[in-house]
């Protein structure tokens, strides 16, 4: 499945032109890199991916729609999976796109 393209437009807008800001096709989706450091994606398994502060990710899956991204079977600390259904609402998109970019904004520069 390729990643919805409709969803990566969205997601561009609402990061309009942030300093830093890449795109880059990786994992059958689109990613938005601020600073060297992947921020969300539009999945190519649909939804998004959005990057977290670690420390913050148990409780973002406890109190939101997000569940813990997995990779060959292990859960990735600090990634979160957000399916469609979810993130529909541009608000709640907004909050998502806001949250990656400031926890990728917030890492080191590559």
């Amino acid at each position: 499945m390729a990643y919805d393209e409709e969803l990566a437009e969205r997601i561009r807008t609402l990061l309009g032109n942030r300093a830093g800001l890449t795109e880059r096709k990786m994992f059958g989706g689109l990613g938005f890199i601020v600073g060297g450091n992947m921020a969300i994606a539009a999945s190519g398994q649909g939804g998004i991916l959005v990057r977290v502060d670690p420390e913050e990710s148990g409780e973002l899956v406890a109190t939101t729609a997000a569940e813990p991204m997995e990779m060959r079977g292990r859960q990735m600390a600090g990634w979160l999976r957000v399916d469609t259904e979810h993130v529909t609402d541009d608000g709640v998109l907004r909050e998502w796109v806001e949250r990656g970019a400031a926890y990728a904004g917030s890492l080191p520069p590559k």
